[in-house]
């Protein structure tokens, strides 16, 4: 995220991480770094470092009927599955430190999420698609995701299982179907009307993931990692390491391996698993469908017009400019 939340204060953050995590907080820097979690560095009288992460809960929410409890489960799911992976040996997996309770996360008043990470010293790469700087690269994040997919079934315990839904689909369908949201911020007219005058489009692609999805074999699931691309990749001394596991999940391999494309024969090699075709292209029209759902939802709800929000609008408009009638 670009800017912090408003309703933050630092005190009570600066307050948690000494009572749950036993930092002595000496300075706490918010940090502009990818798109979904606030991010601060914190340090402390000795100059030792640690990486901060708050989620949103409401934003992490599948749709507007599911709870914030649900929500913070699956959070804790994943980041407990990341916790295991490296306890169980998987270097290159950055997971979240343990609190006094021994939980990955831990709920701050009814919104927010807090975990702690290691801070990792190394080289980061921007996000995008087939954007690794090279096929080393490519092939040292396809070996990360070979680890994942092999962690055994203890280490996936709390994680959910893909439910194959896109999420916020309620609030796209809402806008899909003309269902205008009140005038509650700067962008709120504007999607909307960008969202109907794409309509049949849109729902074309919906029905080509729908009808994918219903393909997919629950007995081929894996824990997954659900974002291994280039941005959440970093080069250290000690090798690669994966970065990010909000968004891990028990789901069918291609999860990940869309994310990584090219010539996937080594992960067949690897594994022995045969790649689906299909569920490649399942997972990339989801990635496309919940870019649109979850900032058309963000535009269905009260929001400032901040830089956040510049961005989602940025976002959201060119997904919908390359999507073709």
């Amino acid at each position: 995220m670009l800017s912090p939340p408003d309703d933050l204060d630092p005190d009570v953050l600066t307050g948690a991480l000494t009572r749950e995590w036993g930092l002595a907080v000496a300075s706490l820097a918010y940090r502009e770094a990818g798109f979904g979690s606030h991010h601060w560095v914190v340090t402390d009288p000795a100059s030792t470092g640690w990486f901060v992460t708050v989620d949103d809960l409401p934003a992490k929410r599948r749709d507007a009927a599911e709870g914030l409890d649900r929500a913070f489960a699956r959070l804790g799911g994943a980041l407990d599955a990341a916790r295991r992976l490296r306890e169980a040996g998987a270097a290159f997996v950055v997971a979240p430190l343990p609190t006094a309770g021994d939980e990955p996360v831990i709920r701050l008043g009814q919104r927010y999420a807090v975990a702690v990470y290691p801070l990792v010293e190394g080289v980061g790469f921007g996000f995008g698609f087939d954007a690794y700087a090279d096929e080393a690269h490519r092939r040292g994040a396809l070996e990360m995701v070979i680890g994942v997919h092999a962690a055994p079934p203890p280490v996936r315990d709390r994680a959910l299982a893909d439910d194959f839904a896109v999420p916020h689909h309620d609030a796209l369908e809402a806008a899909l179907s003309g269902d205008a949201a009140s005038d509650c911020g700067p962008y709120a007219v504007r999607a909307a009307e960008l969202i109907t005058g794409h309509a049949e489009p849109i729902r074309a692609l919906m029905r080509r993931h729908d009808e994918l999805a219903a393909g997919a074999d629950p007995r081929r699931a894996v824990l997954t990692h659900g974002e291994p691309h280039a941005g959440n990749t970093m080069r250290t001394d000690a090798g690669w390491r994966l970065v990010d596991w909000d968004t891990a999940l028990v789901a069918p391999p291609e999860r990940d391996l869309w994310l990584i494309g090219g010539d996937l024969s080594a992960y067949t090699a690897a594994t022995g698993v045969e790649v689906m075709p299909e569920m490649l292209e399942m997972y990339r029209l989801r990635w496309r469908l919940a870019d649109l759902a979850v900032d058309v939802d963000r535009f269905r709800r009260p929001h400032p017009g901040d830089r956040n929000d510049d961005e989602s609008f940025r976002v959201l408009s060119g997904v919908v400019a390359g999507i073709r009638p």
